[in-house]
């Protein structure tokens, strides 16, 4: 959005046009918006601005929920955005740590901060992008934060906590393109200066390099409804005693916890069991698979596999559960023999540790049944196996 479209928007016409378009889903609606609008004698900035956030309402809405119908965007803002219950979990560790001022550096549309100015703490928000900030502002009104445009490298509060999500991404509001990390605004080596002074969030993608993590801070992976959607790195008074490593896990509104104070070890390594588990992406990327498998008392498939396998049947927010039906070598002509034989006909195809695309390997396989099955395509010590299993 540029700021002539956003300036035509933030006016009684543009606001009630706005509302007055109402969701739009796909992109024939907001083709047959654009013409409509521009027929009735609307500016094009105006509709421009009011059709593209109507649409960006809509895809805001597995973030924000209702919040998104009062909030506005941009592309990369939304698309670098926390998700709110998630944002409200990094409301919830300031106030357990007594924090009660915290700045928001790199705010982006307000997400995290509208999550922090809902807990009742003292919020000042600050954007170096003139539409970005604008956007911030209008969507943390309701919630009395401040919000400032200028570079966080100015903006380092003398006291409170710091909340830092450096923008990964190339000048602009279009969607994000991922930069080095010596790139980002602000850089990663100044974001952990800050952290060494001030107690300190910052927001990082989950596939940070692990060697860019520094010794004396809390590294929490965040995952929500299955997928890792974040890596928060915690520092001084926000950095919790004797944990270091966090794999968090999000789902059907419960949170679920698995801390240790470094890396895990491994669990012990044991032959395939009545049942494989597969650790959740935050327990993978935080290399606490050995304290899972500890934990249920599973052990590993393969030193380098990222499976589990034990005898009992386990309801874990740690992992999913696949009971074993069967195992044959990883040749198509075997499996297609057991997939004929078990009379499967809808197949989930997982792999890890080898080098196959599921979507080629399935177009190979014969599934003329009518039960469904999920086929592991993984390796142990004997070798390449498929496992025919079923989900717990």
């Amino acid at each position: 959005m540029e700021m002539s479209e956003l300036t035509a928007l933030l006016t009684r016409e543009g606001l009630d046009l706005l509302e007055a378009v109402g969701p739009l889903e796909s992109s024939a609606e907001v083709a047959s918006a654009v013409s409509r609008l521009r027929a009735e004698g609307h500016s094009p900035a105006l509709v421009s601005a009011a059709v593209g956030q109507a649409h960006l309402r809509v895809r805001a809405r597995a973030k924000f929920g209702e919040f998104a119908g009062r909030m506005l965007f941009t592309r990369a803002g939304l698309e670098q955005a926390t998700r709110l219950n998630v944002a409200t979990l990094h409301a919830v560790r300031m106030r357990r740590a007594g924090i009660t001022r915290v700045t928001d550096l790199g705010c982006g549309i307000g997400g995290d901060s509208l999550a922090f100015a809902a807990a009742g703490l003292d919020v000042t928000a600050v954007d170096a992008d003139e539409v970005t900030a604008a956007i911030a502002s209008y969507n943390l009104a309701p919630f009395g934060a401040t919000v400032r445009q200028g570079l966080a490298e100015d903006a380092v509060p003398d006291d409170g906590a710091v909340w830092l999500d450096p923008a990964r991404r190339t000048a602009g509001h279009a969607e994000t393109r991922r930069t080095a990390a010596s790139d980002w605004s602000p850089s990663l080596a100044w974001c952990l200066e800050v952290a060494r002074a001030h107690p300190t969030g910052i927001k990082l993608g989950p596939g940070l390099d692990r060697d860019l993590i520094p010794d004396d801070v809390e590294a929490q992976w965040v995952s929500a409804d299955g997928s890792v959607v974040e890596l928060v790195l915690w520092s001084g008074a926000l950095a919790r005693e004797g944990i270091r490593r966090s794999a968090l896990i999000v789902r059907d509104g419960e949170t679920h916890e698995l801390t240790a104070p470094a890396d895990a070890d491994d669990a012990p390594l044991r032959e395939l069991g009545a049942f494989v588990h597969e650790p959740d992406g935050a327990v993978i990327r935080a290399r606490l698979i050995g304290e899972a498998g500890r934990m249920l008392q599973a052990g590993m498939l393969d030193e380098k596999i990222a499976y589990l396998t034990g005898d009992a049947a386990l309801t874990s927010p740690f992992v999913q559960s696949f009971r074993v039906r069967e195992t044959m070598p990883a040749h198509v002509k075997a499996i297609n023999a057991v997939l004929r034989a078990n009379d499967i006909g809808r197949l989930e195809i997982k792999k890890r540790g080898m080098d196959v695309d599921p979507a080629v390997f399935r177009k190979k396989l014969s599934l003329k049944g009518s039960q469904a099955a999920t086929l592991i395509l993984t390796r142990t010590g004997a070798g390449r196996v498929a496992i025919l299993a079923d989900r717990v």
